[in-house]
């Protein structure tokens, strides 16, 4: 029973009590008795009224609860009569006025906050308080190709990857791992299996009073390589500028000196002629090493024309089949799909893949154990078009991928760090994705990943 009937309840009952007590002076006092029920009835509709003005604030307080249960916060209370009532109508429409602009401003700063996290570069991963993916921008899916991720760990993915899948556009099981064990408020850089890098930030916030975790993943691979280029082109052009002028000088200088060969007796002449030559082929051999260096600055700007690959990839067979046979190496193809023309320049595709190849068989012959090959293979996949060329070298076991492409970086004694750069260059200006990894059973596979239109 509510506290109105009760209320009701009670006041019937004590007024019907006084009305059976009047009826006692019917006999003696009939006026009395009249003039008495009249009182209680006034008395009644007395207490009735003020009952409802009594409980009519419960009325509007009913009606506030149930706008606030609809969040109808734009909605308002009508006023009343009642001066003292109107003062509790104003404090519940305050309320709601105060409410609905607070509303209004937490969905401006939720739809800023959605437009803004779905259009920033960087990848934003959110956690429950469980640490289960409860939000990922539209650049965290782009990166890491975390399918359905709500409800579920970064852990759940930590499954090998597929060694022969493009590096772009997939999840990379090497840099989920690195996500996870991120520590908390740190921020790293981080590297998947291709070489690509990262800066990563685990950070955390709090809702309800209980702290949620977030990553921040924002990709650096090509402004590093961007910067590294752009070092390696002044250290480049300093050194060549340096190094062609003292050659020219050099060269000249020799030149002269050579004219004075036949002042001298028989034996000493011989002796000179022999260390102006040698001088001379040394300053020739110190201008093509700094020639080599500078063939990444000159590097002109690809020239696209549609290209078989196979045809490409068979020239270079042709060429390098004695070299290899002389050294003990099978190199044939492993497969060979019938793909479409590629749009690409030949010839620094070529210089590339020659590069490339050539790596292949000196890294072979100084592993000198085991079967020694190399094998190319062609593949049409729904992706594109995919070359591999697969060695038995197994020189990058234990090199970090974020090591390899950069400058003066090699494997090889006495080597320069050139080849690998001057690939990087070439695929990096036709937009081909590339891959250069140990596979894991002993042998090393350089992969590309030509796009073609279907």
């Amino acid at each position: 029973m509510s506290l109105r009937h009760r209320l009701y309840g009670y006041l019937l009952a004590a007024h019907l009590l006084f009305l059976a007590l009047t009826v006692l002076l019917l006999r003696t006092s009939p006026w009395l008795m009249i003039a008495l029920e009249a009182v209680v009835l006034l008395s009644f509709m007395l207490g009735v009224r003020l009952i409802r003005r009594a409980l009519e604030p419960l009325g509007y307080t009913r009606h506030f609860h149930d706008l606030l249960l609809e969040q109808q916060y734009a909605a308002r209370l009508q006023h009343s009569a009642d001066r003292e009532l109107n003062e509790l109508v104003e404090l519940f429409n305050t309320m709601l006025g105060r409410l609905y602009q607070e509303r209004l401003r937490l969905g401006e700063q939720q739809g800023f906050l959605d437009r803004l996290l779905e259009a920033t570069p960087s990848a934003v991963i959110v956690f429950d308080f469980d640490g289960r993916i409860s939000l990922l921008n539209a650049s965290a899916q782009a990166l890491l190709g975390l399918d359905d991720a709500k409800g579920k760990p970064l852990r759940a993915w930590l499954a090998n990857g597929d060694a022969t899948a493009a590096p772009t556009g997939g999840r990379s099981p090497a840099l989920l791992a690195q996500l996870d064990l991120l520590p908390l408020g740190e921020s790293v850089l981080l590297s998947d299996a291709d070489g690509r890098r990262y800066r990563a930030q685990r950070g955390h916030f709090y809702d309800r009073g209980f702290a949620r975790h977030f990553l921040l993943i924002e990709e650096l691979t090509e402004e590093l390589e961007s910067s590294e280029k752009d070092t390696y082109d002044k250290l480049i052009r300093v050194l060549a500028h340096e190094v062609n002028n003292t050659v020219a000088a050099t060269g000249s200088v020799l030149d002269s000196l050579l004219y004075y060969r036949g002042q001298l007796n028989a034996r000493d002449g011989n002796d000179f002629d022999t260390a102006i030559v040698a001088v001379k082929r040394r300053n020739v051999s110190l201008g093509e090493f700094i020639e080599r260096f500078t063939r990444v600055v000159k590097m002109p700007a690809p020239e696209p024309r549609p290209n078989a690959v196979r045809d490409l990839m068979d020239d270079i067979l042709y060429l390098y089949r004695e070299p290899c046979r002389a050294r003990g190496i099978r190199l044939a193809w492993a497969r060979c799909d019938e793909v479409p023309a590629v749009a690409l320049d030949r010839h620094l595709m070529e210089q590339a893949l020659l590069n490339v190849v050539k790596n292949a068989m000196e890294a072979v012959e100084e592993a000198a154990t085991g079967e020694k090959f190399i094998e190319f293979a062609l593949a049409d996949e729904p992706g594109g078009v995919r070359l591999s060329v697969i060695d038995s070298g197994n020189l990058l076991g234990k090199v970090p991928a974020r090591q390899l492409f950069t400058p003066f970086f090699t494997t090889k004694k006495g080597g320069q760090g050139i080849g690998l750069l001057f690939v990087r260059e070439v695929m990096n200006r036709h937009g081909f994705a590339y891959r250069l990894a140990a596979t894991g059973d002993g042998a090393t596979r350089f992969d590309i990943w030509f796009t073609t239109a279907r």
